[in-house]
């Protein structure tokens, strides 16, 4: 079997996705808000809970008036739909600016859990100077977590994460991977840090984190934030398009996945160690339907290796 490339909005407005039904009376997550439960896991080191989808901002770096109000439009929803956190991180151009304008327009900061990373490649002689450069960006006297971004800079930059937790400055501390060739240093940090969580590309097509940054996540007691959900950024054409003359399975009833988007959110966050999954959208209608992922049931272990199955005899 052959599969062309379709983008997720192709695969819908084409009515693939035949559940995302959003000229009808009620919106998807308005349904779901009525009937379902949120789902939320804790952070090890703390207890505090936080909802299972959030939201990635790598395309948020935008300049016009124009080109913000459909974010703002996100920014304005999602804490009603149940969501809370935010990633961004100083590597996304403006990202950072732009979400701190907006939430301090739209006056609901203190609804999001807000997540930045520090650059990939600068000059990391004078850390604190590299960290407040988030806290001008994001208008912010105190950010929820700080990571180290594509471990840039991790030896330099660790002390000062951790003097900024201590003076209350940042709440957690972490760092990020979207990379398997990173994944030894990864580990390494993950036995050498007070870590509060780490990110990693996690996805139904990319399970190589499972192999052994999840399990040690698990037994180091750090939260995960999971990048790239749906197989990548240049690849969830590709994950969207292999679905997309396919109906969702039946059984994906069972773990309450309406849509194809929630069938590989739930898959991603029903993993033990993963605590919050962030797929990226500058979209109203895609932040919806992930936020519909947060809801309702998960998969048990024996339906994870179901969907495993599945996915894999459609290779």
């Amino acid at each position: 079997m052959s599969f062309h490339p379709i983008s997720r909005r192709d695969a819908i407005k084409a009515g693939v996705i035949a559940s995302l039904a959003w000229g009808r009376s009620m919106p998807l997550m308005a349904q779901d808000k009525q009937t379902l439960p949120a789902i939320t896991k804790a952070i090890p080191s703390t207890g505090e809970k936080l909802p299972v989808i959030g939201l990635g901002t790598n395309a948020y770096g935008v300049k016009t008036e124009e080109e913000k109000e459909p974010l703002r439009e996100v920014l304005q929803q999602m804490p009603k739909a149940g969501g809370k956190v935010i990633d961004t991180a100083q590597a996304y151009g403006l990202s950072e600016k732009v979400i701190g304008e907006l939430l301090k327009g739209l006056g609901n900061r203190d609804q999001f859990f807000i997540a930045t990373k520090t650059p990939i490649k600068a000059d990391y002689s004078n850390p604190e100077a590299v960290i407040d450069t988030s806290f001008k960006a994001l208008q912010v006297d105190k950010i929820d977590l700080i990571q180290i971004h594509q471990l840039g800079g991790l030896e330099e930059l660790m002390p000062a994460f951790e003097n900024a937790k201590k003076a209350g400055r940042v709440r957690y501390i972490g760092m990020s991977t979207s990379s398997d060739d990173q994944y030894e240093r990864t580990i390494a940090a993950m036995k050498t840090y007070p870590l509060d969580f780490i990110q990693v590309d996690y996805s139904l097509d990319n399970r190589n984190a499972a192999e052994e940054v999840l399990p040690l996540a698990l037994e180091r007691k750090i939260a995960v934030l999971i990048n790239v959900p749906f197989g990548g950024r240049r690849q969830a054409a590709t994950t969207f398009s292999k679905v997309g003359k396919l109906e969702l399975p039946e059984w994906a009833a069972e773990f309450d996945a309406k849509t194809w988007a929630q069938f590989f959110l739930k898959y991603v966050v029903s993993h033990p160690a993963v605590t919050t999954a962030i797929p990226g959208t500058t979209k109203l209608k895609h932040m919806l339907d992930n936020q519909g992922a947060g809801r309702g049931r998960l998969p048990d272990e024996a339906m994870r290796r179901r969907i495993e199955q599945y996915w894999d005899s459609l290779s």
